[in-house]
């Protein structure tokens, strides 16, 4: 059987092992596929396993031989999952690998926003702690999470564990979902509206899909209710914030900050706004990406393919 891996590079730069998988068929890994190269390079195989590169309508109309595809992620809006159903080809993807990493990458990022560790670091490797005059001195606030009510807009797995480390920190939550469900376990925590979570929180933190209600969700009008002294951390997809909107936000202190691990195209555009943005914090779409969540990653890829070899497809997206 013949598998065809589009783009295998993200998922494993040469830290991982491709042996699972290839002991289920020939495969063929590309490291990365142009768009031009997509159909080409996918003739003739059973099975396309991609991470971002896409499948749309004219590339599987051109692949008579596919009957499985598997995202190596969560993320699946790159299949036209409908043009797969109609064919009869299986699409699964991967929920959960994640969960751990992007929700420790939340305060990584927070924590940087609260207490300019690195800016901190940078000034006393350049000298100005020894020319300091006191045992100690800071250049920007620092602040304290403990008393501070994070606002979780979206609550599923992920919106929960970043609840749970929040709790630690001795932070009230508030959360925003289409889904309320019980959370009675939780202290300091209440079910709010969206327009009550902007208002109240001193930092908001995005865990939602990306749907057609949810693009362009954080907009010019929503950040203008949240405080002037609020962050807001996205470790989700980039569609949901308005890249302008927010640089403009930040650069008229309509809020104090942002830490943003993902934006409306990747790669950006040099000229995106949010790059002279004001105390905005940007990394290149890393917080799934720690080596033990990217393992978990490949186990559950290769189960997903067995499962479907054996006839008992599971984390089918496209029923």
């Amino acid at each position: 059987m013949k598998i065809v891996i589009l783009d295998g590079y993200t998922l494993n730069p040469g830290d991982l092992s491709w042996d699972a998988l290839n002991s289920l068929g020939d495969v063929v890994i590309y490291d990365r596929t142009p768009t031009d190269q997509i159909v080409g390079r996918s003739l003739g195989a059973n099975i396309v396993l991609t991470n971002k590169t896409p499948l749309d309508e004219a590339a599987l109309n051109q692949l008579p031989d596919l009957k499985y595809i598997g995202v190596l992620a969560t993320g699946y809006n790159i299949i036209n999952t409908d043009v797969c159903k109609q064919r009869g080809i299986i699409v699964s993807n991967v929920p959960g690998y994640g969960t751990g990493a992007v929700a420790q990458f939340v305060f990584a990022l927070l924590l940087e926003l609260y207490l300019h560790v690195q800016k901190h670091s940078d000034a006393a490797m350049n000298g100005k702690w020894a020319r300091s005059a006191d045992f100690c001195f800071w250049d920007y606030p620092l602040i304290e999470l403990a008393g501070k009510t994070l606002g979780i807009i979206g609550f599923g797995t992920i919106g929960q564990k970043v609840a749970d480390i929040a709790a630690a920190f001795d932070m009230n939550v508030i959360a925003s979902s289409r889904t309320e469900t019980k959370q009675s376990h939780r202290e300091n925590f209440k079910w709010v509206s969206l327009d009550d979570l902007l208002q109240q929180s001193d930092v908001v933190s995005i865990h939602c899909p990306l749907t057609p209600e949810t693009q362009d969700l954080i907009n010019a009008a929503n950040l203008k209710k949240m405080k002037p002294s609020a962050f807001l951390i996205n470790t989700s997809r980039g569609p949901i914030i308005n890249d302008a909107d927010l640089a403009n936000a930040l650069n008229h202190n309509i809020i104090a900050g942002a830490g943003i691990d993902v934006l409306s195209k990747e790669p950006p555009p040099a000229d995106n706004p949010i790059f002279t943005a004001k105390n905005c914090i940007i990394t290149p779409h890393i917080a799934w990406a720690a080596k033990e969540a990217r393992a978990r990653l490949m186990n559950t890829v290769v189960s997903n393919l067995e499962a479907f070899m054996n006839g008992v497809p599971v984390n089918v997206v496209n029923k």
